[in-house]
């Protein structure tokens, strides 16, 4: 089964809006065993649009369009699809009740080109779920398939997610389920996991079932994900945990989460399973730190507040560090110290350096000074982060929780890759 992805939008075009939403559906696509060689963007024409389903139909058993499925004149999916099919549009009357009362429960203003939305193509069929006010389409072509689904990301990916990925498994044969797990990693690159996992994936894949793939996420660290097929659920994790432990004892404490779970949330949770509060000092990072970790629902409970300075007299004369270089081993040291006493919390962590694009103290950017304040220990490292001051404070962010994870459990690993 190969399933061709279609972005429809004249702005993804333009460069007003990144395209996440196709690589999101090519990742779902590849976890549940469907081929996607192909994936195209279209701007809102109906000709071209035309031409691409039609190329994709040559090419592919399975189409989905992503986007122009909305109440404006722009909105020609639904046109494309019913002149590709070769049948007229009929506007469907209980999926026009339908959203006439969304609207009504929202309380907003209904205009009547919001019914544009009910139309389907004669033979097709809407998507069962619809979390907002454009309904999907499911449009049957002889053997093949053509998907449509909003481009509004929540409402794509519930349709995905809830219907079409089944679908497009039962058209298949597919009777087995396919499950993956993805395991979080910081501080080995791609090419060192590689190498530590190379006989592990060698033995995988002679075996054929589990797989090992590597996913390079930027500031979100590298993504090891074990994917599964099985006759059960319960088979194919099974399966999963087993190869995850086989990738732990490789990898060892490198991986830090699981899945959705980010640097941020996995340090709140050690430290609340430990009984232990937060605070942090931050200079180079500039706030972004607090602002991370408070994204996390109920953060509140354990990190107790952050303090951004960047003015050096401030430092000294208000926070009482003691007067020298900022951009220092020892100050940073200071600096966990205080924001550990300052707020009452019983671990204090900094971040202070240079984000660039100029030198500061006589250091190049990218230099940066990490440290953690513990009740018993007090350590501050040295690492030199790549790219320009956006990534330098990112990587800076996630290095200094990483850092502090790692004290937490006791590893005695270097926060980043040296």
């Amino acid at each position: 089964m190969r399933c061709e992805i279609v972005a429809v939008g004249t702005e993804l075009l333009l460069g007003q809006i990144i395209d996440s939403n196709s690589s999101w559906m090519g990742e779902q696509l590849a976890l549940a065993g469907i081929d996607s060689h192909y994936q195209t963007k279209v701007g809102d024409n109906q000709a071209r649009i035309v031409n691409c389903i039609r190329l994709a139909l040559q090419r592919s058993d399975a189409v989905i369009l992503c986007g122009g499925l909305g109440p404006t004149q722009d909105d020609i999916t639904r046109e494309s699809i019913a002149e590709v099919l070769g049948v007229p549009l009929r506007r469907d009357q209980a999926m026009a009740g339908h959203i006439r009362k969304l609207f009504e429960r929202r309380g907003r203003r209904f205009a009547e080109n919001n019914l544009r939305q009910a139309d389907l193509p004669e033979g097709a069929a809407f998507i069962e779920q619809m979390p907002g006010t454009a309904p999907g389409l499911i449009c049957p072509i002889g053997d093949k398939v053509i998907y449509a689904v909003p481009g509004v990301p929540h409402e794509m990916r519930d349709m995905i997610s809830g219907s079409i990925l089944s679908d497009l498994q039962r058209r298949m044969g597919v009777t087995a389920v396919i499950r993956s797990r993805v395991l979080r990693s910081w501080g080995e690159s791609e090419s060192g996991l590689a190498e530590m996992l190379h006989e592990r994936i060698e033995a995988l894949d002679e075996a054929g079932n589990p797989t090992l793939a590597f996913q390079a996420s930027g500031i979100e660290g590298l993504k090891i994900r074990i994917t599964a097929k099985a006759a059960t659920e319960e088979a194919a994790e099974a399966l999963i945990e087993s190869e995850e432990a086989n990738v732990r004892a490789i990898v060892g404490d490198a991986i830090f989460a699981v899945d959705e779970t980010n640097m941020e949330a996995a340090v709140l949770e050690l430290l609340r399973e430990r009984g232990l509060t937060m605070a942090a000092l931050e200079s180079v990072t500039g706030g972004l730190l607090a602002a991370r970790l408070t994204e996390v629902t109920g953060a509140a409970d354990v990190f107790l507040g952050g303090i951004t300075v960047c003015s050096d007299e401030l430092m000294f004369h208000e926070l009482g560090i003691p007067e020298g270089p900022i951009v220092t081993a020892e100050c940073a040291k200071a600096m966990a110290t205080a924001a550990r006493d300052k707020l009452g919390a019983d671990v204090g962590v900094a971040v202070t350096g240079v984000a660039g694009p100029q030198e500061k103290e006589g250091h190049p950017p990218g230099l940066v000074f990490l440290a953690v304040a513990l009740t018993d220990h007090l350590e501050a490292q040295q690492v030199r982060l790549p790219g320009d001051r956006r990534r330098i404070r990112q990587f800076g962010v996630i290095s200094i929780l990483n850092l502090l994870r790692l004290r937490l459990i006791g590893s005695d690993r270097e926060a980043v890759m040296r």
